[in-house]
């Protein structure tokens, strides 16, 4: 079942890649006492996730927190080490918290995988985004295959 407003966010471990090495994030913890802007992307260095769904939350970071959001975060289904690149990359700095699911364990417990195993690419997440208020989500916006509408940092900043 797809998570949808009113649901907690399930208890997990994602892992950021930091300068010290991987470092394992509780969802628990990530989500308690704050407010939290998640989305998630078929892949790390992928072209719309790169030259779009990143790049729009990045634009939009200063009108973000202006509206209550502590903190951003980008999850994809690739490990901490390719997250940490992919960050770099972008320049995203502390601005977003770049986040692994390496198993795609959190991901199925949203509910959002997407099974890309036929073109050789395996289970990933499906392009998203929800805010989360002390756990507890306020907002899901999950694309149709192919499509980038309602989950870019300027759709998420009009839910707010």
């Amino acid at each position: 079942m797809t998570i949808k407003a009113g649901d907690a966010i399930p208890s997990s471990k994602l892992v950021q890649g930091t300068a010290e090495g991987p470092k394992e994030v509780s969802t628990d913890e990530l989500f308690k006492g704050k407010t939290v802007v998640l989305f998630g992307v078929p892949g790390a260095f992928t072209p719309t996730c790169s030259a779009k769904h990143l790049p729009s939350f990045l634009q939009n970071i200063d009108a973000l927190k202006a509206k209550g959001v502590d903190v951003i975060a980008c999850m994809a289904v690739n490990d901490a080490f390719v997250m940490g690149a992919w960050g770099k990359d972008q320049g995203v700095g502390d601005k977003v918290v770049m986040l692994a699911d390496g198993s795609a364990e959190f991901t199925r417990k949203l509910g959002l995988e997407l099974d890309l195993t036929a073109r050789g690419l395996g289970v990933r997440c499906q392009r998203f985004a929800l805010v989360a208020k002390d756990g507890k989500v306020t907002h899901v916006a999950v694309e149709a295959p192919g499509a980038f509408e309602v989950s870019g940092g300027e759709a998420i900043l009009k839910a707010l």
